[in-house]
């Protein structure tokens, strides 16, 4: 009962107005960093430095991946990040790739994380994650609802379709 409850038409309004809220905080993160210049390096030195000392902030394992991959590849996090974060908006707000979009975004905020920023992250992971509890309802209201269906449908089609050939 409580479950049908969670995850039904009427908790569906309560999943949508979290997710485009979570939607708005990643396009607006994302658009201040495509239209401002972004560079994530000063970020990732800083990652560095909260690695050391009597009670580090950034794991060293992490830290390591820091001053290994990312920051010798910065221009390709350059990219990425703030392109994340507005398509990850930008799915959020109109319900599209939803699951994906909840994914990418905990995926972002585990590592600023990591990288021993707190800031709105742990608000922002929390929210993704309770999000991806709710399932199919945290879509209900979005282009998931007829998108999902639909590509299912076609994938049903081709299978059908390659069956037949097979058989023939």
């Amino acid at each position: 009962m409580m479950k049908n409850f969670l995850k039904g038409p009427i908790m569906a309004v309560v999943w949508t107005v979290l997710r485009v809220w979570l939607g708005i905080q990643w396009l607006e993160a994302g658009f201040h960093k495509i239209t401002g210049g972004f560079d994530a390096s000063g970020f990732l030195q800083g990652a560095l430095a909260k690695a050391g000392g009597e009670h580090p902030a950034v794991a060293t394992w992490y830290a390591n991946f820091l001053e290994g991959f990312a920051l010798p590849n910065v221009d390709i996090f350059n990219f990425l990040i703030p392109w994340g974060e507005f398509l990850v908006g930008l799915g959020l707000i109109v319900g599209l790739a939803t699951i994906p979009a909840l994914i990418a975004g905990a995926f972002m905020n585990l590592n600023f994380l990591l990288a021993g920023t707190v800031s709105t992250n742990p608000t922002l992971y929390t929210v993704a994650v309770i999000l991806l509890f709710a399932g199919t309802a945290a879509y209900y209201y979005g282009l998931d609802r007829f998108a999902i269906p639909y590509i299912k449908n076609i994938m049903k089609r081709k299978n059908v379709d390659r069956a037949v050939k097979t058989a023939a």
